[in-house]
């Protein structure tokens, strides 16, 4: 037994160094993968410290970085860069912008031969048609950092809404604004200072919807200035003052009007919004504002004094409601578009007092699906217009949205619009529109 013991261990003893050689390959192989995988956490976790440096602000923006990585990152940017790329003589960033917009539209009785009527009139047969006058064009243009820290930037867009053949092109709005962190100052062609909300249309573009129904959207000539006072991080104050310059229009047809019509008028404007944010998706806005300037006209001055409000307010993320009011008189020179600013009675120029507004409630009922459901009037003074003149002019309707793609838009809408002549009671219009949106 002994013996057979001793000749088992030098069996095991010789056959150790014959396992040893066998194993060597898959050993090797193995060390070589943990080498590897320890390599490939060094560089993961250089790659995290990096990052955290990054977001902390605290990285060594002085390290360099491989030649293969730099090249990567220059072709990407000239790819971007020749993506978005327009050509300005003082090499400052410029961008084009717009829509093309199609709009297929049919009007019943009382349209008055209008295309877009803003107003019911006596008469006019059905009218409906098909154009691409409403498209907008448009650069935004942003320069660098000027004076005490501030930085310039603006726009101008333009259409063809003032060609029947499409053949003239308008300017529609332009601003050059010089910027600092609570304060700007902006000069160009804008609405009006005191009245800046719009509703939403695609059915009406080439002038602001609702004109005549409450929305003063006249492109007016003017230079304004604000200033933001912070009262928490979701409340604040933003003031708003500046001069504009009107358009006069004569006094409605049916008065005496004799002598000259000075064409235009300095006015002063202002405009106070208050604002809280309640969370990232909810917030209130409201502003009150004031309108003042005087007309001009045979020989006399008549008053615009205007006071107003707008608002806006989105109870849930699903659902937005804006809207303004104003209250004064001589409104016309402001883009009412029925003209009533004022008449004339024995040479002595008289206002027309007048009270308006519209609102708008938005819903989003899908991530591309908007309705939109908006109301406004104007309501002028029968005393102080003649008989046959309008007294009271009220659209309602609606349109719903649907985004074909990020940049295409179809827009369904109906409106209907009712006015009211003086001793002859109401006429009325109704406009349907399909709209084609390609936003560029």
């Amino acid at each position: 037994m002994p013996r057979i013991t001793r000749v088992c261990t030098a069996l095991c003893v010789l056959a150790i160094p014959l396992v040893l050689s066998a194993q060597t390959p898959d050993l090797a192989r193995i060390l070589q993968r943990l080498d590897k995988l320890e390599q490939e956490n060094r560089t993961l976790t250089d790659e995290v410290h990096a990052l955290r440096a990054r977001l902390d602000g605290t990285a060594d923006t002085t390290a360099p970085i491989p030649i293969e990585q730099r090249l990567a990152i220059q072709e990407r940017r000239v790819e971007e860069h020749a993506e978005t790329k327009v050509e300005s003589s003082q090499r400052f960033p410029i961008q084009l912008t717009g829509m093309v917009l199609f709009n297929a539209f049919i009007n019943s009785k009382q349209n008055g031969g209008s295309d877009y009527p803003i107003l019911a009139a006596p008469t006019g047969p059905r009218r409906s048609g098909a154009t691409v006058r409403q498209s907008v064009i448009g650069l935004d243009f942003r320069g660098p950092s000027t004076f005490l820290g501030g930085t310039v930037r603006g726009h101008i867009f333009m259409d063809f809404f003032a060609g029947a053949n499409n053949s003239a092109m308008r300017i529609r709005t332009a601003s050059i604004d010089l910027s600092w962190k609570t304060r700007s100052v902006m000069v160009g062609l804008e609405k009006p200072i005191f009245n800046p909300r719009e509703p939403t249309s695609l059915g009406l573009v080439g002038v602001s919807p609702l004109t005549g129904t409450g929305n003063l959207w006249l492109w007016l000539p003017q230079a304004r200035v604000q200033q933001d006072f912070h009262l928490s991080p979701t409340t604040g104050v933003r003031a708003q003052m500046g001069l504009l310059q009107t358009r006069e229009v004569s006094p409605y047809s049916g008065s005496a009007f004799t002598g000259p019509l000075e064409p235009s008028r300095p006015a002063i404007e202002g405009r106070y919004e208050f604002f809280h944010s309640f969370d990232d998706h909810r917030k209130i806005e409201i502003a009150p504002g004031f309108h003042r300037s005087t007309t001009h006209v045979a020989g006399g001055s008549v008053a615009s004094n205007l006071v107003s409000a707008d608002w806006f307010f989105n109870p849930a993320r699903s659902i937005e409601i804006t809207g303004a009011f104003y209250k004064g008189q001589n409104v016309a020179p402001l883009g009412n578009g029925i003209q009533q600013g004022y008449t004339v009675y024995g040479g002595v120029p008289q206002p027309v007092r007048t009270i308006g507004g519209w609102a708008q409630l938005t819903i989003h009922a899908a991530p591309r699906v908007d309705f939109h459901l908006f109301t406004g009037q104007q309501d002028d003074t029968d005393d102080d217009l003649s008989r046959g003149r309008i007294g009271k002019n009220l659209l309602y309707g609606g349109n719903v949205f649907f985004r074909l793609a990020p940049n295409v838009l179809m827009g369904l809408e109906a409106t209907q619009v009712r006015t009211k002549y003086i001793g002859q009671g109401y006429r009325i219009n109704n406009h349907y529109d399909l709209a084609l949106a390609y936003q560029f």
